[in-house]
């Protein structure tokens, strides 16, 4: 009976499944949508929610597991010159406090130093890159996944906003102009009926395979920056700006030059306020140090530049009631509580969960089952409760009461104690740290199989879920020798299917190092700290190597690893479970070496030390240097180390223990003159 319920389930949710495919064909490909909007959220809901019901239903056409768009077959991937990197964003005074002062550190200014920047309203729209040899226009990418851009030349050649020939003075022989593609609000009227919004239409527009049809569409452009230049002499943002309007392209009439963080706030609430005057979407503003020089100095972390960030507009916010307070268990064992609402529309979508944060955070607003509360949901942030209304709180109300003991294990509960702030952290964890509380396993082997670790395709969250119920997986090492013969068995489960699955799991069987390290879930070590381990030990058996007789000696000297790190791989490594989990891997997996760095460049391996107060440098943007030149930097004067470089007021003992091992010691000029920069 219940293998005849599921196979109608399953038979409804492959129709529906068609439909939304045939859906996404109309809008995608042939841009002629065959429903509304709300159909086709309809629609979309219904699916996920079938998933969510019955796990054993997936397919690889489904909302859950398709990005909305994909990479088009209809044009060519080309790699960017430079890659179109992403920006991090500000949502009020505090953030921008921040983002100032790290600028200020980094290049090591004085505090008061009164940074300029080129204030730019952030368009709505599609980001194009368009690249121009000798003044002329010779192809145009979409932004792809930021490395790689879909060809649409054709397409960007209709809209008349973009010169096919640059006018005036100073143009480079090769330039990479970036810009924003969009539909004005006036115009998207006519379009309408055709598009969800104006956004939709443009990158609609721009993905037709007929330059003809994009042709009809009125895309405009607005440029506002650039990628990649050859022989271009300018020394600021305003500059640039005024050469792209010389050279024929639109740039936005609301870019402003502005100092002080004051300043930046006011001309933003200005903006905010003009936002429906304005006949294009915009969603905030973006500032950009304006000086050339300070960009290149300050460089990239991670995927974004150090020198701009935006400046999001006002969250969204709306009225709900608290049903339900519920404590997850992450996989570091950490306890967050989450209000289950009532499902409230906020910015155009439906939210019923919002974090409570911690239990400090339900004491301090004293939130309770009941409550009507204030949902604020800001950017891409996930839904937070900002204030209850106390006037209209139940008389009967009782206050929440935080659990001591973990409600998956049932394991005491404890908050650490941070040395570096000397105060009691705000995060209640469960002291079963490891593979013994059920909820942190579950988290531990999602994280796993995540992207960013093994990224192992058909495992998803729901999979794992699925799969953990089933008693298939219990460790990390259970994903490589699960039993295919039994998934075929269940319902959901075909032939190709396991196949695929199968496939996926012996292919990832090889695997970066850095990557390894990521997907363990070790607390504080995150990709930039594995991958720094793994720059350092440089084969697994050397990471393997490390609990044994508290073998941390490795590690010690890594920069950017510090006391807190390294407690914490202390733990990991004192743990035998996860001791038995890393045996068991280190018998399947084939764990590449990292790649040597190559001996060319500048510093080639050579490893260095700052000690001292550098002048019109900050120690980060030296230690950036030494990175950037495939230099390592280390944090203690041991026989591992080259290069000591000394700046103004260097201690003692460091010099002397250099002398001892014979290190060489350098000035910061020398050290610069390496790097071939001149010294300050």
């Amino acid at each position: 009976m219940i293998k005849k319920n599921n196979l109608k389930i399953k038979i409804n949710y492959l129709k529906k499944i068609k439909i939304f495919k045939k859906y996404n064909e109309a809008y995608f490909n042939k841009s002629k949508p065959i429903v509304d909007d709300s159909s086709y959220d309809d629609l979309k809901k219904e699916i996920l929610e079938l998933e969510k019901k019955y796990p054993f239903l997936i397919n690889k056409e489904s909302p859950s597991t398709k990005v909305g768009f994909k990479p088009s077959k209809n044009f060519k991937k080309v790699k960017h010159l430079v890659p179109m990197l992403s920006l991090n964003n500000a949502f009020d005074r505090e953030d921008l406090v921040n983002f100032e002062k790290k600028i200020i550190n980094f290049l090591s200014l004085k505090k008061n130093y009164l940074l300029e920047y080129s204030a730019e309203p952030k368009i709505d729209g599609i980001s194009a890159s368009l690249f121009y040899k000798n003044g002329n226009f010779v192809k145009g990418l979409s932004r792809g996944d930021g490395v790689e851009g879909e060809d649409i030349t054709l397409n960007l050649n209709t809209i008349a906003d973009i010169p096919r020939v640059l006018k005036g003075k100073n143009i480079p022989s090769e330039i990479d102009i970036r810009g924003e593609v969009f539909i004005q609000n006036s115009d998207f009227k006519k379009l309408s009926e055709k598009f969800a919004n104006p956004r939709n239409a443009a990158s609609g527009s721009l993905r037709q395979k007929n330059p003809e049809k994009t042709k009809k569409i009125p895309l405009k452009f607005i440029a506002y920056t650039f990628g990649f230049s050859k022989d271009l002499n300018i020394s600021d943002q305003l500059q640039f700006l005024e050469l792209l309007k010389n050279w024929g392209f639109k740039v936005n009439k609301f870019n402003r030059i502005i100092k002080g963080i004051d300043n930046l706030i006011k001309n933003h609430v200005e903006l905010e306020a003009k936002r429906k005057e304005i006949d294009f979407d915009i969603d905030g503003v973006v500032y950009k140090v304006n000086d050339f020089i300070l960009q290149k100095r300050l460089g990239f972390v991670g995927n974004a530049p150090r020198w701009a960030i935006a400046h999001k507009f006002s969250a969204n916010k709306s009225i709900s009631e608290i049903l339900k307070i519920e404590i997850q268990v992450g996989r570091t064992g950490a306890l967050t509580p989450v209000a289950k609402i009532k499902p409230v529309n906020i910015g155009g979508v439906l939210v019923s969960n919002a974090t409570l944060h911690n239990e400090d955070e339900i004491e301090r607003k004293d939130i309770r089952v009941g409550d009507i509360v204030t949902v604020e949901r800001a950017g891409d942030v996930i839904p937070r409760v900002i204030a209850v209304d106390l006037k209209k709180r139940n008389k009967n109300s009782k206050k929440f009461n935080f659990p001591k003991k973990c409600p998956s294990c049932g394991s005491t509960t404890f908050k650490e104690y941070n040395k570096i702030t000397k105060k009691i952290d705000a995060v209640r964890r469960c002291i079963n740290d490891g593979y013994g509380c059920e909820k942190i396993a579950i988290e531990k082997i999602k994280h796993f199989v995540s992207k960013e670790a093994f990224n192992i395709d058909g495992l998803g969250k729901k999979i794992i879920e699925s799969f953990w119920e089933l008693k298939l997986i219990r460790y990390p090492q259970d994903i490589f020798n699960l039993d295919f013969e039994k998934i075929s068995g269940l319902d959901g489960w075909g032939k190709l299917s396991v196949a695929n699955l199968k496939y996926s799991v012996d292919d990832k069987k090889n695997i970066s190092l850095s990557k390894f390290i990521y997907s363990l879930g070790i607390r504080h070590i995150g990709q930039e700290n594995a991958k720094l381990l793994s720059k350092t030990l440089k084969n697994a058996n050397k990471f393997f190597d490390l609990g044994k007789n508290n073998n941390f000696e490795e590690i010690f000297n890594i920069d950017g690893i510090g006391e807190t790190q390294i407690n914490s791989i202390k733990d990991f490594f004192s743990n035998k479970k996860n001791l038995i989990v890393l045996n068991e891997l280190k018998k399947i997996l084939k764990i590449k070496e990292e790649k040597e760095i190559s001996k060319n460049d500048i510093l080639g391996e050579k490893t260095f030390m700052f000690t001292g107060k550098l002048v019109g440098i900050s120690r980060a943007e030296a230690k950036s240097l030494v990175e950037n030149n495939s230099g390592k930097i280390i944090s203690n004067v041991s026989k591992k180390l080259d290069f000591l470089v000394t700046g103004e007021k260097p201690t003692a003992r460091k010099i002397n223990e250099a002398k001892n091992l014979d290190i060489k010691i350098i000035s910061q000029s020398e050290f610069l003159k390496m790097l071939n920069i001149k010294g300050s």
